[in-house]
């Protein structure tokens, strides 16, 4: 049985700690591929709330103090309940404030680091020209500095780019194909990190998250002949199709990886 339909037999519950901009896209991205969203950022239920889940995102987009302390109760108590944690630092090197709270997060159990190039190297202490949320330019190499990070914090990395990139520290999957498109739309990468939790929740695995990755660039293939302002919808459009046809199977995933 493929990933994707085991995300659809398990229905996992992804509680999303996300930021404001892209709550309701990640919750329409989580509901296409069979997973149920949930979104609670109030650090009086956020611990509970994470109790019932099977999988937990933590997003800092749209900091405050009140989603930092929301997301470290529910951190702890992911790591208590042995469910999977993807952390997706936007914009890490925006502010000091972010890359604070990104280390402090990080002092956790952490199962993903889902990034891009940009906020891998604020949390690697690397100088990089990152503009905003948005992964910039460097000369670091991606590879080594994803395999540095998975090792310092025994975690996942996985970075996204034109060709992503999946380490646990020794092993590299590297993955090809996807769409430009999708840089054009706020929240295909949040929505991304999303998916990821949901794949982890059936399984936690290397191959579970360049699984999630490469199926997702198979989706963003979709919207290549969309209008702009429908490009949201038909990412959305695809996510479902291609969930339903088995498309996110190790075999057809792994199509276009490199290992």
């Amino acid at each position: 049985m493929g990933l994707g339909y085991g995300v659809r037999q398990v229905g996992p519950l992804v509680h999303c700690i996300t930021n404001t901009v892209v709550a309701n896209f990640t919750a329409n991205g989580l509901l296409a591929v069979g997973a149920s969203p949930i979104m609670a950022d109030a650090p009086e239920e956020a611990a509970a709330i994470t109790g019932i889940a099977n999988a937990l995102l933590v997003n800092i987009g749209t900091l405050h103090a009140r989603t930092v302390e929301a997301m470290k109760l529910s951190v702890q108590a992911a790591n208590t309940a042995g469910i999977p944690v993807v952390l997706d630092p936007v914009g890490a090197g925006a502010s000091p404030y972010r890359l604070h709270t990104t280390q402090a997060l990080l002092n956790y159990r952490i199962s993903c680091i889902r990034c891009n190039a940009g906020e891998l190297a604020a949390i690697a202490g690397v100088d990089w020209a990152a503009k905003g949320v948005d992964a910039g330019s460097g000369t670091a190499d991606v590879v080594t500095l994803a395999k540095q990070v998975a090792h310092r914090y025994q975690t996942l990395v996985a970075v996204t780019g034109a060709r992503d990139i999946v380490t646990d520290g020794t092993r590299v999957i590297k993955i090809y194909g996807g769409s430009e498109r999708l840089t054009q739309i706020t929240g295909a990468g949040c929505l991304l990190s999303a998916i990821v939790a949901a794949f982890l929740a059936v399984e936690r695995s290397i191959e579970a998250v360049a699984c999630a990755m490469q199926f997702y660039k198979r989706c963003g293939e979709q919207t290549q002949m969309a209008t702009f302002g429908d490009i949201s919808a038909s990412l959305l459009t695809a996510l479902h199709t291609l969930s339903q046809k088995g498309a996110m199977s190790y075999e057809s995933s792994f199509n276009h990886c490199r290992f």
